[in-house]
């Protein structure tokens, strides 16, 4: 079932436009469900991360990214298949919400089509016509949706975008699309091609798993699975993740020399000549205008800092 959420902005939509889409945000619309995004947008309304900072999460673990501690607990999916657990996704949402075939509902979306002069039928490879270089295609199929792409369409998805998929529906082809050396999330592989099926919204809010994914969030996707981070909490995990970097190789550097129980080091030091130490070289990793900031924030948060991300143990 869905969430009563997705339910209220699917009403908020205004009718089907030139576009063949039953269910549509405008940028007006877009903006204000993303009014928190500090960044610029597309166009269409869509929140774009800079592409500097998508950089950032290539370099970051799921643990880094984990939503839930700063009060999205629907974020993450864990249950998708991973077509190349050594690729890691980085890029920003690009919807696709599927629906299962109605023909008065898809009769109309046809016609529509039509008369904006189109011969093909209105179809998904529409939206993967819409993509941009960072983009990363996230399709609700409702779990039972196959085929939505093949090897072919992998293939130009990859090359147009330069990142992945999320999808909570079917692939096919998997032999062939496994061997690009892309990276991917699918809800299972069969041979059918997509049947049965219609689109009804294109950068729209959709649910993949347990989650709920907007336009223009950060998709970020590992071995572990795929969260989608909302544009105004990436700066927060960005700077947590960096400090998070230095205090690990700081850690891991002082369990090579031999001479420290775990708890002298780990999670943070106790003693006042290693905190000291440990301080002098964060400030060394971080440099002058970071550590300032990681002074700032540590005040702010009543002398605690910026907590190094969860992580396993």
């Amino acid at each position: 079932m869905r969430s009563i959420t997705l339910t209220v902005l699917a009403l908020a939509f205004v009718p089907l436009n030139v576009n063949a889409q039953v269910f549509k945000m405008t940028p007006e619309q877009l903006v204000k469900y993303t009014a928190e995004n500090p960044y610029d947008r597309f166009p269409d309304g869509r929140p774009k991360v800079p592409d500097s900072i998508l950089e950032k999460f290539k370099a970051m673990s799921m643990e880094e990214v984990e939503a839930g501690r700063l009060g999205y607990p629907n974020q993450y999916v864990g249950d998708l298949k991973v077509l190349n657990p050594v690729k890691k996704l980085v890029g920003r949402a690009f919807t696709v919400q599927f629906m299962p075939a109605r023909p008065d509902i898809s009769g109309v979306i046809q016609a529509e089509w039509k008369a904006t002069g189109a011969t093909l039928r209105y179809g998904h490879q529409i939206a993967m016509d819409m993509l941009q270089l960072g983009d990363v295609l996230v399709a609700d199929g409702y779990g039972t949706v196959p085929g939505i792409v093949g090897d072919n369409l992998a293939y130009y998805v990859w090359k147009r975008t330069g990142t992945g998929f999320v999808f909570d529906g079917g692939i096919r082809d998997l032999e062939g699309i496994g061997s690009f050396g892309m990276p991917g999330y699918f809800r299972f592989s069969a041979p059918p091609a997509t049947n049965n099926t219609m689109v009804v919204g294109i950068n729209i809010p959709v649910r993949i798993g347990n989650a709920t994914v907007m336009p223009g969030d950060v998709v970020f996707g590992d071995r572990e699975g795929v969260t989608f981070v909302p544009p105004h909490l990436v700066k927060a995990f960005v700077d947590a993740a960096e400090i998070t970097h230095v205090h690990d190789e700081w850690t891991k550097k002082k369990f090579d020399e031999g001479k420290y129980k775990s708890t002298d080091i780990y999670s943070a030091p106790t003693d006042p000549a290693l905190i000291k130490e440990y301080e002098q070289y964060l400030k060394q990793k971080l440099g002058e205008q970071g550590y300032q900031e990681y002074l700032r924030q540590k005040t702010s948060r009543g002398g605690r800092g910026q907590a190094p991300a969860q992580k396993k143990e």
